[in-house]
C-alpha cells in the first residue's frame, strides 16, 4: 500500500489509522508470541461495526490484503499479516449482561476478562479458557475449552447468535435460524468466514468456585497419569481438572524449598458447593503424598487470571495442539521423559478434559470435529528471551511428534502453530472439512479473510 493510498485510508475512514512511519507502530503491530514478527500496511482501529463495515470495503474497493484482530492472543500470529491491513477490534471491548435471560452480549475486542469481571458481579460465567487475557473472539471461534467445559460444554456451544460483517462489507446476523450454516462454521470453524463484532452467549450460575492445585516430583508422572486417566472421566463433571508437567513457578502458593523444580500435577475447579472441595479432590492421595495440595474457595474471575502475570505478553512461544481418546501407556513414557526435560522455566504441557458437558451434542452439531476426545494437548515452549526461540521450539516439536503415535489425528485449531502442515489443518477438521470449504465459498468467495484461515484455501504462514 502506498502513501497516497494510506492517507486516503486516513481521510475516508473514521478509526485512527497507524502507518510504518508513524510513532505508536511498533507498539500497535506488536504481537502477543513475540517470536513471531510482522510488519502489516496499516492498522485500522475501529471502534464500532459501522467502522468494521468501513474498513472491510475500502481493503476490497482497493485491492488489499487484510487482518481481523479481536483481543490479539493468536500463538500463530493470525491477527497480523506483513503487508496487510489490520482491522483492529481492540476498541470494541463491552459486555452487556441480560441477568433475566442469563446472556451476554460481548464485543469483538474484549478479552475473557471482560467477560468474567461483567457476568461475575451477578452470579454467572460462561465457559472460556483458563486467562484472563484472551480475546473472546478467536478462542469461540476455535471452539472454545477451559475449567467450566466439563459442566457445561466448549465456549462455542454456549453461543447463541453472532454479528458478522461479511467480505462484501454486508453485516448479518447468525444463529440457529439466522444463516444457520454461517453460525455452525462460527462455532469451531476458526476465524475464516468474517469479521464477527459481537458474540451472545449462554450463561450459568458460577461464582465462588473451589480451586485446588495439587503437584507430585516430575519422576512419579507414570503413576500419577496412570491414575488420572482412569479417575478424571469418572468424577463428577462438576469437578474440572487439567494435568499439567511444569517448573514451579518462584512466587505464592508455593513454599520456597520447591521453586524451579520440575513437577507434574493437576489443577482444579469444583463447581458443587463448596463445603465438598476436600472430598472432590480427596482421590488425589490414592497415588502418592504430593510434594504441594492447596484448597481454597475463589472468585471465578480471580481462578480466570490466576496464570496472567506469568504469561504475560511479549514472550518468545512456540505451541502445538493434538486431541486424545484415552491416554496410553506409551504417551505416559513420552510425557515422563519430556517432561523431565523443560527447557525454561514457563514451558508447559496441559491435558485439558473436553468430555461431560462436550460429549453431549452430536457430531454434527457445530463445527467441532472432536466430540469423541477426552483430552485436548498442547505443547508450548515459553520464554521471554529470544536467544532460547530454537531451543523451545526444539522441544515443543519433538514432544509433539513423540505423541502423535498416541493422538488422534488432529488438534484444537486454537492450538495451531505455524509448522504442522496443511494434512493437520484437515485432520483437525476430520469430515466437517469440506463443509467448511463449501461454507467459506458461500460467505467469502474472494478470500478476503485468507490470512485468518485454518480451514478451506489455507495459506501457510
Amino acid at each position: 500500500m502506498d502513501g497516497t493510498t494510506l492517507e486516503e485510508m486516513r481521510t475516508e475512514l473514521r478509526g485512527p489509522v497507524t502507518g510504518p512511519g508513524d510513532e505508536d507502530y511498533a507498539r500497535e503491530r506488536a504481537l502477543y508470541n513475540a517470536m513471531i514478527d510482522r510488519r502489516p500496511a496499516a492498522i485500522l482501529r475501529c471502534s464500532d461495526a459501522g467502522d468494521v463495515m468501513e474498513a472491510v470495503d475500502f481493503v476490497r474497493e482497493h485491492g488489499l490484503r487484510s487482518t481481523v484482530r479481536g483481543g490479539g492472543h493468536s500463538g500463530a500470529g493470525l491477527s497480523v499479516a506483513d503487508d496487510a491491513v489490520v482491522i483492529d477490534m481492540a476498541p470494541m471491548r463491552f459486555v452487556h449482561v441480560d441477568p433475566a435471560s442469563r446472556t451476554a452480549m460481548v464485543g469483538g475486542g474484549s478479552l475473557l476478562g471482560d467477560l468474567d469481571h461483567a457476568t461475575h458481579a451477578y452470579g454467572l460465567a460462561t465457559p472460556a479458557g483458563i486467562q484472563s487475557t484472551t480475546g473472546v473472539g478467536g478462542l469461540t471461534l476455535g471452539g472454545g475449552h477451559g475449567h467450566l467445559t466439563r459442566r457445561y460444554g466448549l465456549t462455542s456451544d454456549n453461543l447463541l447468535e453472532a454479528d458478522v460483517v461479511l467480505a462484501d462489507g454486508s453485516f448479518v446476523t447468525a444463529n440457529e435460524r439466522e444463516n444457520p450454516d454461517l453460525f455452525w462454521a462460527l462455532r469451531g470453524g476458526g476465524g475464516n468466514f468474517g469479521a464477527v463484532t459481537s458474540f451472545t452467549f449462554r450463561l450459568h450460575p458460577v461464582e465462588t468456585v473451589g480451586v485446588a492445585m495439587t503437584l507430585w516430583p516430575v519422576e512419579q508422572t507414570p503413576d500419577v497419569l496412570r491414575w488420572y486417566r482412569e479417575f478424571m472421566p469418572s468424577a463428577s463433571e462438576k469437578l474440572n481438572g487439567f494435568f499439567a508437567v511444569l517448573n514451579v513457578p518462584p512466587a505464592p502458593p508455593f513454599p520456597e524449598e520447591i521453586h524451579g523444580q520440575a513437577m507434574c500435577g493437576v489443577v482444579w475447579c469444583w463447581t458443587g458447593d463448596l463445603s465438598d472441595l476436600d472430598d472432590a479432590v480427596s482421590a488425589v492421595r490414592e497415588v502418592a503424598t504430593p510434594a504441594f495440595h492447596f484448597t481454597t474457595p475463589m472468585p471465578y474471575p480471580v481462578l480466570q487470571g490466576m496464570f496472567d502475570e506469568l504469561l504475560a505478553p511479549g514472550q518468545q512461544w512456540y505451541w502445538r495442539g493434538a486431541f486424545f481418546d484415552r491416554i496410553t501407556d506409551e504417551a505416559i513414557d513420552v510425557h515422563r521423559r519430556f517432561g523431565a526435560e523443560i527447557p525454561t522455566p514457563l514451558s508447559t504441557m496441559h491435558l485439558y478434559p473436553v468430555d461431560g458437558a462436550a460429549h453431549r451434542l452430536e457430531h454434527d452439531a457445530t463445527a467441532w470435529a472432536y466430540r469423541d476426545a477426552k483430552w485436548s494437548c498442547v505443547v508450548a515452549g515459553i520464554d521471554p528471551d529470544p536467544a532460547n526461540a530454537a531451543t523451545l521450539k526444539r522441544w515443543c516439536v519433538d514432544y509433539w511428534n513423540a505423541l502423535r503415535p498416541s493422538s488422534m489425528g488432529g488438534g484444537y485449531v486454537n492450538f495451531m502453530g505455524t509448522g504442522e502442515g496443511q494434512d493437520h489443518v484437515r485432520d483437525s477438521y476430520r469430515d466437517h472439512y469440506a463443509r467448511l470449504t463449501a461454507i467459506k465459498e458461500e460467505y467469502d468467495p474472494t478470500d478476503m479473510f485468507h490470512a485468518t484461515m485454518k480451514a478451506g484455501r489455507s495459506r501457510e504462514h
